[in-house]
């Protein structure tokens, strides 16, 4: 497998989670800021998202034994 065949491990599991745009966000403005504290409506916007997909993965989950 070529390098640009490599899948980053990090990059699938957010395309999973539906949240990888946002991921894309915080990085970018990150990247254009230089300070993340100047991206915390980006970042807040991305741990919902995250906090979404655990919730509906708990409840998916919840009744499997």
């Amino acid at each position: 497998m070529s390098a640009a065949e490599e899948k980053d491990p990090v990059e699938l599991m957010l395309k999973k989670t539906g949240c990888i745009e946002l991921h894309y966000k915080v990085q970018e403005c990150i990247a254009d800021t230089g300070d993340w504290r100047a991206c915390q409506d980006k970042v807040k916007e991305f741990r919902a998202c995250m906090q979404k997909y655990v919730d509906q993965q708990s409840k998916k989950y919840a009744n499997v034994k």
